[in-house]
């Protein structure tokens, strides 16, 4: 019952916030267009519900040509000054919501990897791909500054792989067993104010 009621409030929300929010989506759309004359959306295949790939769509924040890891660290050359600042506020995530309204995302769940990474769930972990993924979620609370922290350490790549992807994995599970409308609701809160909250015993 409540996969259903969260999947209807989720279109229904996001079509109002498309409604609400759309000029200043084509104020962003206009200075991307103007800064390099480049693209204004960005598309990545990503994997969404039970394993099937889908387009995600953000704002670009990187250059035109930019090619590299898809882990992304803080400062890195390929990411425009706008593009900088769009990242800085989540700005650039705003295009989801046509996501949510096609019904290959949520407001709330684990955020789609790029494909490689799903492959690597395993027995019980594998619960986490029948979610709808999310724009946020508790592990996108816990690695809001996951740039910044990719950025202090010596083996960006290494240090995802190893430390950071893991957690988020025994975050997203939990999440799958645990999750509720008002559980959505406060992290969705908590991601709109910036605010710290508690989830499964941890300050995020």
């Amino acid at each position: 019952m409540v996969k259903h009621i969260k999947f209807i409030l989720d279109r229904i929300l996001a079509l109002v916030g498309i409604l609400l929010i759309w000029p200043f989506c084509v104020l962003i759309a206009v200075v991307l267009k103007l800064s390099d004359g480049g693209d204004v959306f960005f598309s990545q295949k990503r994997v969404g519900r039970n394993g099937e790939l889908f387009d995600i769509y953000k704002f670009r924040t990187m250059t035109p040509d930019a090619e590299g890891s898809s882990v992304t660290v803080k400062g890195e050359s390929r990411i425009t000054p706008f593009g900088a600042f769009l990242r800085q506020y989540k700005l650039d995530e705003i295009p989801q919501l046509w996501n949510v309204l096609c019904g290959d995302m949520s407001f709330v769940g684990p955020r789609p990897d790029v494909p490689g990474y799903a492959d690597l769930l395993q027995g019980e972990d594998r619960r986490i791909l029948e979610l709808l993924p999310g724009i946020t979620g508790p592990a996108s609370l816990k690695y809001r500054n996951e740039e910044e922290l990719l950025a202090s350490v010596e083996d960006p790549i290494v240090y995802n792989d190893t430390v950071i992807y893991p957690d988020k994995v025994r975050i997203n599970l939990y999440y799958y067993h645990h999750y509720s409308l008002w559980m959505d609701a406060k992290i969705v809160m908590a991601t709109l104010l910036n605010l710290p909250m508690t989830y499964h015993g941890e300050r995020i």
